[in-house]
């Protein structure tokens, strides 16, 4: 596999996280592989074969070839059916918001094809010009050119929003929303009411997943010496509390998930 990362240009990296490619040689025994929810929105082209998302054991649909993953609640098996080539836009959780006027609520689990959000029209011309384009710097150019002027059409996320996720991120997810909040319970239904059509789940369901993003990472990096510092470094009540929100996460406990074959792709995401 080979996966990088690219920074975005000054003018997005407020709302563009990172920009990633990926590559997977085809091959018959490749494992399906878990994906585990990040927090994020991402929208994705595939320039090669297309890739299955299983909904059940047996059951599958096939990856749009330009698409929006709107927020993840849950984690899923994907597989490839040859070659992966892909190329992606990884947005902070109030970061899509800014270039759409559709509500996000609707779109958790699921694929939204780039035309449904922005017109078959544009997003035909778009896929094309990434699909035509000679590498990734020139990728990334054709699609800041298309954020930035979207941008210019939009207004920003309001600022109880975002100022609540930059609480979340800061304190890997670990601050209620209540003390986020002071404690004004006024404001908490007018959060949640926005923070659901902007972001596209509540803030509760954000901290949790940001919180597991902060426990992964240290055990893909060996940071913590057990599941139990792990739990508290991460600010869970117990080690039991961690298990049962990883488990939520990923299906599988936290032992289980080290070594994986089918968690191979999230460890490379997520270390």
């Amino acid at each position: 596999m080979n996966y990088q990362t690219f920074q975005p240009h000054p003018d997005l990296e407020a709302l563009v996280k990172f920009y990633w490619t990926l590559e997977v040689p085809y091959d018959p025994d490749n494992q399906k592989q878990k994906i585990i929810p990040d927090g994020c929105i991402e929208m994705t082209f595939n320039l090669a074969d297309n890739i299955k998302r299983y909904v059940s054991d047996t059951e599958y649909i096939l990856h749009p070839c330009a698409m929006v993953m709107g927020q993840r609640t849950k984690s899923y098996y994907i597989e490839p059916l040859g070659h992966v080539n892909s190329f992606a836009i990884c947005f902070y959780p109030y970061g899509f918001a800014n270039f759409v006027n559709t509500p996000l609520k609707d779109f958790a689990d699921i694929e939204i094809p780039v035309a449904t959000l922005f017109g078959e029209i544009p997003a035909e011309d778009l896929e094309q010009e990434i699909v035509q384009a000679v590498d990734t710097r020139q990728r990334i150019e054709i699609i800041e050119r298309f954020l930035l002027n979207k941008l210019r059409e939009q207004s920003t996320v309001d600022h109880i929003v975002r100022s609540t996720i930059d609480t979340l991120v800061s304190t890997k997810g670990s601050s209620s929303i209540s003390t986020i909040l002071k404690k004004d319970v006024s404001k908490r239904r007018q959060l949640e009411r926005k923070f659901v059509k902007q972001i596209g789940i509540s803030p509760k369901q954000l901290g949790k997943v940001i919180r597991l993003q902060s426990a992964l990472k240290m055990m893909l990096n060996e940071e913590g010496e057990n599941l139990t510092n792990i739990a508290y470094e991460s600010e869970y009540f117990d080690q039991a509390h961690f298990i049962k929100d990883f488990k939520e996460f990923t299906g599988i406990s936290p032992r289980e998930f080290l070594g994986n074959e089918h968690m191979a792709l999230s460890t490379l995401f997520y270390k």
